[in-house]
């Protein structure tokens, strides 16, 4: 795929050869500063890069300096209806406004952002979704969402660059994962602005982690995408969980511990699924990149724990621990994971 322009969020830079980045949003109440900033935090040191908050009213963009003001994360500002909350969240320090053709449908109302947004030189997120496709595409929608949520967001795109204004990420979300992926496909062709990825309205934690590693991953593995969002009904933490795990999968990004473990069956002589859980655990705070394996027969076993950073290959009642490829040796199933956990936190 050709490489999309460079747009810089903050600090953050995106598209061209930039690593892919990850995103979240907070749900906490916007105006409760403590609250929305200790959640950043929490996004932050789960490896998240940038951060959008919801501006649903004046009190929400209020609070916008004084959580600028406590945290480096770059801050986008999600606005919808209210074009004069897009202007004043640029004037009190937004790193990006995000905007919605389906929810913003006066074109005078998008050159007031549009002339704040260049005035203190910050991108805007053209964000489309399936759940607001303007009302010209409402017939098309339902006949083709994909080409109504294209559509729109080139309509939009094309008010932008009347006003000269190119400084522009876009986005064309649906929670349909096909309906998904065609857009996105279609919009890579047509435009070489950075994307933002993302299954909309995915759901609960596991169907949700499901349905956007299905729509993300193809997008992803034809080199589609700039920055991505897993957006589950669950803690934000665990969009920023799920979407490395996404990333690492692809071989895009590594964070943290990626662990494989058999899913065990009649050769299987120890407690296989209780011993991974709780290695998967222990390990989920883990930022720096390995490779973990819990294998519980000597079929895949020996081989896939050799060739991991640490790893167990279980025989009966027993279990090999290795290292860097080289056996440490063989020891009872009750020391497995306590071994296992010494040798990865002697690793240095």
């Amino acid at each position: 795929m050709p490489k999309t322009k460079v747009i810089m969020i903050g600090s953050v830079a995106i598209g061209g050869s930039n690593p892919v980045a990850v995103q979240s949003m907070t749900n906490t109440k916007t105006y409760d500063i403590d609250s929305t900033v200790g959640q950043i935090k929490q996004l932050e040191d789960a490896g998240c890069d940038i951060v959008r908050i919801s501006i649903p009213d004046n009190a929400s963009v209020e609070a916008l300096p004084e959580i600028k003001k406590r945290t480096d994360l770059p801050i986008v500002a999600d606005i919808h209806f209210k074009p004069t909350l897009a202007v004043k969240a640029i004037e009190n320090g937004a790193d990006k406004i995000r905007v919605n053709p389906g929810t913003i449908r006066n074109t005078d109302r998008f050159k007031e952002i549009i002339e704040a947004a260049t005035q203190k030189d910050i991108p805007i997120r053209i964000g489309a979704n399936s759940g607001s496709v303007p009302e010209k595409y409402q017939k098309l929608k339902h006949s083709d969402l994909a080409k109504a949520l294209v559509e729109s967001t080139m309509e939009t795109i094309s008010i932008f660059e009347a006003e000269g204004f190119e400084n522009i990420v876009l986005s064309c979300k649906a929670s349909d994962v096909i309906e998904t992926i065609k857009a996105y496909e279609e919009l890579s062709k047509n435009t070489d602005y950075p994307l933002h990825l993302g299954i909309t309205e995915a759901g609960t934690l596991q169907s949700g982690c499901i349905k956007s590693a299905t729509g993300l991953a193809p997008l992803l593995h034809k080199g589609i995408g700039d920055t991505i969002r897993v957006s589950l009904t669950a803690d934000p933490v665990e969009e920023v969980k799920a979407a490395y795990k996404i990333l690492s999968a692809l071989d895009i990004r590594k964070r943290g511990a990626d662990v494989i473990s058999c899913p065990s069956c009649a050769r299987c002589n120890i407690d296989m699924i209780s011993l991974a859980n709780k290695v998967e655990q222990a390990l989920a705070g883990q930022s720096k990149p390995m490779k973990v394996a819990v294998m519980g027969c000597e079929v895949n076993g020996p081989q896939e724990a050799k060739e991991a950073d640490f790893g167990i290959a279980a025989g009966k009642e027993n279990g090999l621990l290795f290292k860097k490829g080289k056996i440490i040796g063989k020891f009872k199933e009750s020391e497995l994971f306590d071994l296992l956990m010494k040798e990865i936190e002697s690793k240095e």
